[in-house]
């Protein structure tokens, strides 16, 4: 299980997280994913601890909680979905031609 930690501050770092998590458990990993173009965070991120029952505690304390002036959102990383490209990747659109 993964947790998601939205509306972050764009200032946020690893380290930040791994301080606030590891008052619910051992941290196993953070990931702060960053936009490909501009490199700037994207203002939200994962976290990964050892145990579900850790994880579970730090989502029940730390949803909806303000920190870094931000009022977080904090719960369970649902699986990534599927996306069609944006290249006229398949699909059944008509050919105009």
């Amino acid at each position: 299980m993964s947790i998601f930690v939205g509306n972050l501050s764009y200032e946020i770092s690893q380290d930040d997280l791994v301080e606030v998590f590891k008052d619910y458990g051992e941290v196993k990993r953070v990931h702060v994913p960053v936009d490909k173009e501009t490199g700037r965070k994207r203002g939200f991120a994962f976290v990964e601890m050892v145990s579900k029952g850790q994880e579970t505690a730090a989502i029940e304390a730390l949803d909806g909680a303000d920190w870094m002036g931000r009022s977080i959102k904090v719960n369970q990383a649902r699986d990534r979905e599927e996306r069609t490209p944006f290249n006229g990747g398949g699909g059944d659109r008509k050919k105009r031609y």
